[in-house]
């Protein structure tokens, strides 16, 4: 694994894949790719292993089936950070996050603990969306921030690069929400730890190809997760 890791969860993303990992290995940065893939019936896993094959920045991590975003994002860490990332990424398949922010990225966070790609901050934003979607997206960033307290502005994004110190910290075990929960829930732990998490501004477009994962149960698991945070990591201390 390289030292700068990013950690790319795939489920029927055969249409973005070439396209993603390419984009994502020109970037003026020594990246590695870990594809993590939950055993996709379109074959991504078996494209991903033929990119793997010509290219020895890239890795793939296979799974027995559909596990869920967070149970991929902790085995993809953790795979990492065993074999030595000091940086690692999360960033969509499906083009939402331009591969182009992540030298802004990793900028951030090298200069703090975290960095968190912002829609709701200066600079940011999700040009298309509807007002709907907007006002469902923002009121739940607004609801974790009253509820969890959070002081990150925009937790439930997606677009993100953790140090290693971040993720050696966390109880990866105990985070065990899917979906944006997971994003809620990681971002509310590395703040009680007491790390520091910059927002860089990103704009979020609609997925280029396949179709999206987003459906109410996950919208749902955000609300019921947030309520519970304060009480579940109320042993933690801040460490940093």
């Amino acid at each position: 694994m390289r030292e700068l890791t990013v950690v790319l969860p795939t489920y029927n993303e055969r249409e973005n894949i070439e396209r993603i990992v390419e984009a994502i290995l020109r970037q003026p940065l020594d990246l590695g790719v870990l594809v993590v893939d939950d055993n996709s019936p379109d074959g991504t896993g078996e494209i991903a292993d033929r990119i793997a094959a010509a290219d020895d920045r890239v890795e793939v991590l296979h799974r027995e089936g559909k596990g869920g975003l967070g149970t991929a994002y902790r085995a993809g860490f953790r795979y990492a950070l065993e074999r030595g990332a000091q940086y690692c990424f999360e960033i969509d398949a499906d083009f939402s996050h331009n591969p182009d922010d992540i030298p802004r990225l990793y900028a951030a966070a090298s200069e703090a603990d975290a960095a968190v790609g912002s829609r709701y901050i200066k600079g940011g934003g999700a040009p298309d969306w509807s007002f709907y979607r907007w006002l469902i997206s923002r009121g739940g960033n607004l609801y974790t921030k009253v509820v969890a307290r959070t002081r990150t502005v925009d937790t439930t994004s997606g677009f993100r690069c953790y140090s290693r110190r971040v993720l050696e910290a966390i109880p990866l075990d105990r985070v065990t929400s899917q979906g944006y929960a997971f994003q809620i829930e990681m971002t509310f732990v590395a703040e009680a730890l007491g790390f520091h998490i910059v927002e860089v501004p990103i704009i979020f477009v609609d997925r280029k190809g396949g179709e999206s994962k987003m459906d109410s149960d996950i919208f749902w698991e955000g609300l019921k997760v947030v309520w519970g945070l304060r009480r579940k990591y109320r042993d933690l201390e801040p460490i940093a």
